[in-house]
């Protein structure tokens, strides 16, 4: 209450027109901005097959994570959520991603959340990674998110509709429980969905008003298409790519930062190799 929560600082060292603009805007929807960065898949390709001689098994997914980690442990303006109209440094960076149990319409589906401290190298983050999917991914798995939902959902619709308000205005001003903030993946640094897995395309998804969601990032499958090789010459040639959906709440920074944001973040999907070594510290934001 009056600026405090367990899940982040508010932060007061901040340019006016910053501090103004949650005002101006004051739900994630309003200030939804989407764009579509195509990456070329060949770095990505050569590393995880250089990899695979080594007996190390990579995926896209791995290196967008990691991709990811890195970039809100270097850039933490990225890792910032607006709730009641301020801004908060988020404690913690957090990605979460819905998991189907199984490639088949009646599978059940289930939410992991992830949390680093920024400074993971790719190993690292694989090895959280696959630890948490293999663990629930089983069709018997349950885990808090799973045990919170249902735990919401067995009430009457009215009461669900009633609960879910009052966690809303809980949330509004910071009151809402730290074990609800922890399994929450509406209360996430970066919700990533995997379209790929599909066999879809990207989407550009909405950015949830409930939680303190400010970027939804969505893969798609890969595909290839015509480049221009050589300008001079006009040489034509195919290359291999993946598109990513990304939506972000405009709120949290300007456009400048986040398009260095984008520019490292894309450096590093297209140069795995760079992940490979842990970074020293992670960068702190502003108080």
């Amino acid at each position: 209450m009056f600026g405090f929560r367990s899940d982040g600082k508010r932060i007061k060292n901040i340019d006016p027109l910053m501090k103004l603009v949650p005002h101006i805007m004051p739900e994630r929807n309003d200030a939804m901005v989407m764009s579509v960065y195509d990456i070329d898949c060949t770095g990505m390709d050569e590393y995880i097959f250089k990899r695979r001689k080594e007996g190390v098994r990579l995926s896209y997914m791995d290196i967008t994570i990691a991709a990811m980690a890195r970039v809100m442990g270097e850039r933490p303006r990225l890792n910032r959520f607006i709730s009641n109209g301020r801004i908060y440094r988020r404690n913690l960076i957090q990605l979460s991603i819905t998991l189907k149990k199984k490639l088949k319409d009646g599978a059940d589906e289930t939410v992991v959340k992830f949390t680093f401290k920024g400074t993971e190298n790719l190993s690292d983050v694989k090895a959280m990674v696959d630890k948490e999917v293999q663990a629930n991914a089983k069709e018997s798995a349950v885990n808090d998110a799973d045990k919170l939902a249902k735990l919401f959902t067995i009430v009457p619709n009215f009461l669900i509709k009633f609960l879910v308000g009052t966690l809303r205005l809980l949330d509004k001003w910071g009151l809402l429980p730290k074990s609800i903030l922890e399994v929450s993946p509406f209360h996430t640094s970066l919700y990533l969905t995997n379209m790929k897995s599909i066999k879809m395309n990207y989407v550009l998804h909405h950015i949830y008003n409930f939680g303190t969601t400010s970027m939804f990032m969505s893969m798609g499958k890969e595909k290839y298409v015509p480049v221009v090789v050589d300008v001079d010459t006009k040489e034509f040639g195919v290359k291999k790519i993946i598109q990513l959906g990304c939506t972000i709440d405009e709120r949290i920074c300007d456009g400048l930062y986040f398009g260095n944001s984008i520019r490292a973040f894309m450096k590093y999907m297209e140069n795995p190799e760079l992940l490979e070594t842990g970074l020293e510290a992670k960068v702190e934001d502003l108080k």
